[in-house]
This record gives structure tokens, C-alpha cells and sequence, in this order.
């Protein structure tokens, strides 16, 4: 089970790294300030989680049947299908050289303003669910402070 959810950890954050960066266009530079803070949080998150799940979680035999971690891991990679899903929408709202705000369309946008934050916060609380520790509960309530935040502001 360590080895499953260490995976998913990896698996995201393999996406949000190499691939996303890979297919977006020029947008918005990000402020420096911003980006330390999001370097710092990311490393110190992925030790904890990291070191979580390679030290201290240790769970039952069958644990991969048991419920809370089937729910958690199908939440998991619902939050990731929307969140990708959503990011592609997203990249694609503007033809190139166009500017301004467009409301984005179809999806899980049809039902949530903020739909590639949704999707984020459910991989992540799926995730905790999943994994069952005080670490990977803390990561999704960060997740759902700051994603949350950044939802309202961008529904606003």
C-alpha cells in the first residue's frame, strides 16, 4: 500500500511538473514571491508525505481491498481526471493572440466556477482518505485552504 500511494503522490506532481508546464502557453509571469512560498510548501510537503509513507504508515494485510482505501484511492484519481480535464479546458478558452476574461465551459466547469481547484482539493482528500494519516490530512486541508482561497478569488 506504501509503494500504491507514494505512487499517486509521484504520479501528480510527475504531471504538475513535466507534462502541465509542457502545455501551456505564455501566460501571466508568476510573482517571486509567490513561487518561493509555493517551492517552500512543496518541499516540506513532499518530505512529510515522503516520509510518511516510507517510514512510519504501516498498514494491514488487505489494506488495498479495504474500503476506505478504495474510496480514497477513487477519489484520488477522479480529483486527478477532473483536475487535468479542467486544466485543458482552461488552456484552451483563448485562441492564440486573443486577451481578456472568458468563462470557461463544459466539464465540471458547468457545475463549480473553480473546477480544476475542485478537482485538486477531491484528489487530495481522497487521498488522505486512502493513505489514513495525520500527514496526508494536513496536505488536504492546506489544499483546501489555499485552493479554496484561490477558487473564491478566482469566482469573484
Amino acid at each position: 500500500p506504501n509503494r500504491v500511494l507514494l505512487g499517486c503522490f509521484v504520479l501528480h506532481y510527475a504531471h504538475r511538473a513535466l507534462i502541465f508546464p509542457l502545455l501551456i502557453r505564455a501566460g501571466k509571469p508568476t510573482p517571486f514571491f509567490t513561487f518561493v512560498l509555493a517551492l517552500l510548501f512543496c518541499v516540506f510537503n513532499g518530505y512529510l508525505q515522503g516520509r510518511s509513507l516510507t517510514a512510519y504508515a504501516a498498514y494491514p494485510p488487505g489494506w488495498l481491498g479495504d474500503s476506505r482505501f478504495i474510496t480514497g484511492f477513487l477519489g484520488w484519481l477522479i480529483g486527478m481526471a477532473i483536475n487535468i480535464h479542467s486544466d485543458h479546458i482552461l488552456r484552451n478558452l483563448r485562441k492564440p493572440g486573443e486577451t481578456g476574461y472568458k468563462i470557461p465551459r463544459g466539464g465540471m466547469f458547468e457545475y463549480v466556477s473553480g473546477a480544476n481547484f475542485f478537482g485538486e482539493i477531491l484528489e487530495w482528500f481522497g487521498f488522505a482518505l486512502a493513505c489514513c494519516t495525520i500527514e496526508s490530512f494536513a496536505f488536504a486541508l492546506c489544499s483546501l485552504f489555499i485552493l479554496g482561497s484561490r477558487a473564491r478569488q478566482h469566482h469573484k
